[in-house]
């Protein structure tokens, strides 16, 4: 095996907690590593799947993958209809919300605040009764900023950043309606 690159730990260190590697990234060590990553893909994969890790690449970012139980599908799944519900707050808040989006939570805030619709769904996300609008906004913030999907890329202003992780959740999402629509005509056929 050719030689790996010297940033194979950290890149493993990363992507074994569950997170992305950006290309959009503010941050200059991710978007070091994702260069890194894009030019060893191919012997980073290699080693990588030999100790039980898939390297995947999305649309300018990676991640690792592996072969799941049903019972943790189960749950994964679960998370992701949560995830679908956030991403349609988002897209309700601004059609715009994607990689390289910009925005301040409290213009989210503001929005909930004057649109009913966008109510209903922080609702629906967050159940938090009692609980201010800003309050469950910062929740899902540091939610999908833990996940990978946003980063605050200014803290006196608190401005946020959409990833090109975002295209993870989007595919998830995709493909997750297929396969509703799959069993749909399934159904149908029956």
């Amino acid at each position: 095996m050719q030689d790996l690159p010297r940033q194979t730990t950290r890149i493993f260190e990363i992507l074994s907690k569950g997170y992305f590697v950006n290309s959009n990234s503010n941050d200059s060590e991710q978007r070091e590593l994702y260069t890194i990553i894009d030019e060893h893909s191919d012997q980073l994969k290699s080693y990588f799947v030999q100790i039980g890790f898939q390297l995947e690449q999305g649309d300018d970012y990676f991640y690792f993958s592996r072969k799941e139980d049903k019972a943790t599908m189960s749950r994964k799944i679960e998370t992701a209809y949560k995830w679908i519900d956030i991403l349609d707050f988002f897209k309700t808040f601004n059609t715009g919300f994607a990689p390289g989006f910009r925005f301040y939570s409290t213009q989210v805030v503001e929005e909930v605040r004057v649109n009913g619709l966008l109510r209903n769904k922080l609702n629906d996300i967050d159940k938090g009764k009692g609980v201010s609008a800003r309050d469950q906004i910062e929740k899902i913030l540091t939610r999908m900023e833990r996940e990978g999907f946003i980063e605050k890329i200014d803290d006196f202003n608190d401005t946020w950043k959409v990833t090109a992780a975002l295209h993870y959740m989007e595919q998830l999402i995709l493909a997750l309606d297929v396969t509703e629509d799959e069993t749909d005509i399934k159904a149908e056929k029956s």
